[in-house]
């Protein structure tokens, strides 16, 4: 099982994202960050399981929710980079590398 980190930009996408849900719908945030661990523990378990979007950056899209986990592999250690919106253009994200 690997260790998954989080950069400070991706911990500032995961509170705006789940501010933004709660507003929408009480609970609905619990919903999220239900999905998003359920995302993140399979990325811990198998990260080379999932697709390159970008040079060594991964995605892991979240069930239920439009949003992807990009993360990169470091030996041991999971680095999420950012949770964007399936919407967002790569070159928001890229910028993160």
């Amino acid at each position: 099982m690997h260790k998954i980190s989080f950069t400070k930009e991706a911990l500032f996408d995961l509170e705006d994202i789940v501010l933004w849900y709660e507003e929408q719908r009480t609970g609905l945030s619990y919903d999220f960050e239900l999905c998003l661990e359920a995302g993140l523990a399979e990325i811990a378990r198998n990260p080379n399981h999932f697709q390159k979007r970008y040079k060594d950056v991964k995605i892991r899209f979240i069930s239920r929710f439009p949003f992807g986990i990009h993360y990169v592999q470091k030996e041991n250690e999971i680095v999420v980079l950012g949770v964007f919106h399936t919407s967002k253009s790569p070159k928001n994200w890229s910028k993160r590398i």
